[in-house]
Formats: C-alpha cells, structure tokens, sequence
C-alpha cells in the first residue's frame, strides 16, 4: 500500500506537469501516433506486393503488431530507462536516490515514467479490433484474462532486458551503445519469427525473448495451433527475466561506489 500511495503521488505530480505544458504533450502523442501508423503502412505496402508472409495473412500480421503495442506502451510509459547510465551514473543523481528510503528501481520508474505512452495501448486495440475483424475471430470471456496475463508478461519481459542493460552502468560508467541497438532488436518481435533464420529465432525465444511480446501471444488469440504452446509461456518468460533484472539490479546497487572519483 505504501508503494501504490507513491505511484498514485508521483503520477499525480508528472499529470500536473505535463498539463502545464499541453501543447507539448499533445505533440508527443502526435508523434508516437505517426510512428505507429507509418509502421502499419509499411505492412500495407508489403502486402500489396504478397498474399502472406511466411504463412501469415494480412490481417494476421496486423493483428500481431496491434498486440505488440500494447506491451510497447506499458513499458514505454513505466520503464523510460534510456539514459539511466549518463543521468544517474555519469552524473551523481543515483546518490540522491539512495538517501531515501524505498527502492531505488522504484524511485527511477516512477521519475522517468511518461504517461502519454498509455495511448498506444488505445492504438494497439483498435488495430487488433480492425484486423480481428477482418478475420472473423470469436473470443470467449476468459480470454480478456489472458490478454492482461499476456500483456502484463510482454510488459515484464521487455522491462527484464532493458533493465539489465542498464545495470551496467553499476560495474562501468562508459558511454556505451547497447541500448539504441537492443531497442532496434527488439523490433523483430514485431513480425512472426518464422520469417527469420534459426539463428535468429533462436535468440528472439530464448535470449532475447522479443518474440513473446508478439507473436507468440498473439498467435493464442489467433488460433495459430503450432504457436500456442510458445504462447503460454508469455507470462513465464517475464517473471523469469524481470525477476533476472531485479536480481542483477540489487547486486549493482551494492557495487555502487558513489559518483567521486
């Protein structure tokens, strides 16, 4: 309860700043907006040229990208740790943060969160309805449920990689250029796997699971039988590399060494 106090705290102050600021704000919905729709207007345009891809649909594709930004958004707008190694690290505010007395990883969350990320979740449904549609898809009612189970595991997964990333910065204080090349990795979780090598389906399931955030999801709620297996292992994978992420979080902060020389 303490912990939802502060969100709610720390949401509420982000909401007043970025209310001061409208124009600005609705500039960068704007902007993820157009993003997303020139995503899907590459798929448009990949489809006037073939029936399927490897074995998908149209629709099918774009069911799987609608699923894919819902994910997206959660962890765009809870876990902004892009700069975490030159703002906390390079420049000393890591120490701030572990004068006070809850988690660290807690404090940077909800410092860095950026809310407006939320309505890709919105863009994300609406694609998903529009190409559910188009496939004549039924859904029972439990399946609400495991959309939110999926969702929340796709949220968690991408939060476990990028979260490690960042710890890093705990054993070295360099510049470096993972983060802009994972994120560019992390695309390919857009697109069915079995369109890639083995080498990189390999590495998209079970080093770095972007295809769970997906395809392999979305292939549940898409009646892809020789995917649903992958796809109940959704939630599992994000336990599992959230709780790697934690784990190496703890064991940095303890590394840490302040931002003296």
């Amino acid at each position: 309860m303490f912990y939802l106090s502060l969100f709610f705290q720390y949401a509420s102050q982000y909401l007043k700043t970025r209310f001061t600021y409208r124009v600005d704000t609705v500039i960068e919905i704007f902007s993820d907006l157009l993003s997303q729709a020139v995503n899907l207007i590459f798929i448009l345009i990949v489809f006037r040229h073939t029936a399927a891809l490897g074995g998908w649909n149209r629709d099918e594709i774009i069911f799987i990208y609608g699923f894919f930004l819902v994910p997206y958004a959660l962890f765009s707008s809870f876990f902004n740790i892009w700069d975490f190694n030159e703002r906390y690290i390079v420049k000393g505010e890591m120490d701030r943060v572990l004068t006070r007395p809850v988690h660290s990883l807690f404090q940077i969350i909800m410092e860095r969160m950026e809310l407006e990320s939320l309505f890709g979740v919105i863009t994300g449904l609406v694609i998903m309805g529009y190409a559910a549609v188009n496939q004549g898809l039924a859904f029972a009612w439990y399946d609400i449920l495991i959309f939110i189970v999926m969702v929340i595991g796709g949220a968690f997964i991408y939060a476990g990689i990028f979260i490690s990333i960042a710890t890093i910065g705990f054993w070295s204080d360099s510049r470096t250029d993972i983060m802009p090349m994972m994120y560019n990795i992390s695309n390919y979780g857009r697109y069915p796997v079995n369109i890639y090598n083995k080498v990189i389906q390999f590495v998209l399931t079970w080093i770095l699971p972007f295809a769970f955030v997906g395809v392999y999801p979305a292939s549940y709620f898409l009646n892809r039988e020789e995917w649903v297996g992958y796809a109940y292992f959704t939630p599992v994978m994000g336990i599992l590399f959230f709780g790697i992420a934690i784990f190496l979080w703890n064991t940095g902060v303890k590394k840490y060494r302040g931002a003296g020389n």
